[in-house]
């Protein structure tokens, strides 16, 4: 797939996701390459599970997801309105990430397939639950 058909995929995927959860207060973001095994064992085994949870429709959700993982954090694959968080990003490298964000701030950052469920713990104490 060439650049510019992925950078639309990826646009066209994303922005549905995105702007149906325009409302809400917390951001889960998802980075990610395409060429990344433990980003697509991430995607087989939890992403369907948590599209369907409660949680997931009380955040606003984001895919960032390179075509190769070594480019997950270069700021043309970030949405403009997110790339401030790469400043706050202590590590640039790894992937899947998950980021919880709150009014611009980082406030969960785990790497790693087996971190999603500290993730989910983290947003479960930030909505309350």
């Amino acid at each position: 797939m060439n650049r510019r058909a992925f950078l639309i995929a990826s646009l066209l995927a994303s922005t549905p996701l995105a702007s149906a959860h325009a409302a809400a207060d917390l951001t889960v973001v998802y980075v990610g390459g395409l060429d990344c095994p433990p980003c697509t064992q991430w995607k087989n085994t939890q992403k369907a599970r948590w599209l369907a949870s409660p949680e997931f429709s009380k955040v606003a959700w984001v895919e960032v997801d390179s075509p190769r993982l070594k480019d997950a954090y270069q700021p043309r694959y970030w949405p403009a309105e997110l790339r401030p968080l790469l400043a706050q990003l202590p590590r640039k490298s790894g992937v899947p990430r998950f980021l919880i964000v709150r009014d611009g701030t980082i406030v969960s950052n785990e790497f790693g397939t087996n971190r999603w469920a500290t993730t989910m713990t983290d947003l479960r104490k930030l909505l309350g639950e």
